[in-house]
């Protein structure tokens, strides 16, 4: 029990270190350890050392392939070849249980309880809901538990190992992610070209219109200023214009007294006839 807890505390760079000089049943026995050791659910690295690959073509390869089962497969791969494999600690078969969430988050989102319970060959809802608990103390996977709705819905998980042969397709797809990203970000830099042109533009039209508004100011102060000096002249002179009649003022009334006059005669010798 010692030297267990003993491993379980190691990190997952010392394991590696111990790796590169162990060979044979002692690799074989190191990555039992590694397997069911907390907090290491990443394991390229070592299957990557050329001592662990050795171990595909000697007397240890089922350790080896079910070093790969815990790097890229499932539970269910394991029990579907687990004649061929060595038996699963409670630790492994929890944590290689865990790595099986994470594969089926990376799939969906909301993971129906149906298909966790198939998957991981649980009895009830009861193990499955604690084995997330655990999942998610771990830091496998963040989410929440809809019991209601009888499922699991994953808002982060780790992510796994990826076989070489996959490398290719995950190019493939980052390439499309960056034309799709350079797809955007011509759209966008068109919108903003447009909306600087019409920046431009309405800066144009202020500039305009403030510039009429300020010729006409100019106009009506010159205006205003003109009919103030002229209401604000000389009274005697004003007095003088009042005094003058406008030309061809006195000939209408001259013409008017001459009438007058002269209907004031004819009255004068209708008058005098009749007397």
């Amino acid at each position: 029990m010692a030297a267990e807890g003993k491993v379980t505390g190691q990190s997952q760079e010392q394991f590696l270190l111990l790796a590169k000089a162990a060979r044979g049943a002692a690799l074989a026995s190191l990555i039992h350890q590694v397997l069911e050791a907390p907090g290491i659910y990443v394991f390229g690295e070592l299957l990557d050392m050329p001592a662990v690959r050795e171990l595909a073509d000697s007397e240890f390869s089922p350790v080896f392939h079910l070093l790969t089962i815990f790097a890229y497969g499932t539970y269910a791969d394991y029990l579907a070849e687990a004649a061929n494999l060595p038996p699963l600690t409670e630790a492994q078969k929890n944590k290689l249980r865990h790595l099986s969430v994470v594969t089926l988050a990376a799939k969906i989102k909301c993971i129906p309880y149906s298909v966790l319970l198939e998957q991981l060959q649980l009895k009830n809802v009861r193990q499955l809901e604690d084995l997330v608990i655990e999942a998610v103390y771990a830091d496998v996977l963040r989410g929440s538990l809809d019991q209601r709705n009888q499922r699991l819905e994953v808002d982060y998980s780790i992510g796994r190992d990826i076989r070489r042969e996959e490398l290719s397709t995950i190019t493939r797809t980052l390439q499309e992610w960056c034309q799709g990203c350079e797809v955007v970000l011509s759209g966008i830099e068109e919108q903003v070209s447009r909306a600087n042109q019409h920046k431009e533009q309405q800066l144009a039209l202020k500039q305009q219109i403030e510039s009429e508004v300020a010729n006409l100011k100019k106009t009506i102060k010159v205006t205003t200023a003109a009919a103030a000096a002229a209401t604000s002249q000389d009274p005697e002179q004003h007095l003088t214009e009042l005094r003058e009649p406008a030309p061809g003022t006195n000939q209408r009334q001259t013409s008017k007294k001459t009438s007058k006059a002269k209907g004031l005669r004819g009255s004068a010798k209708i008058w005098s006839k009749s007397n």
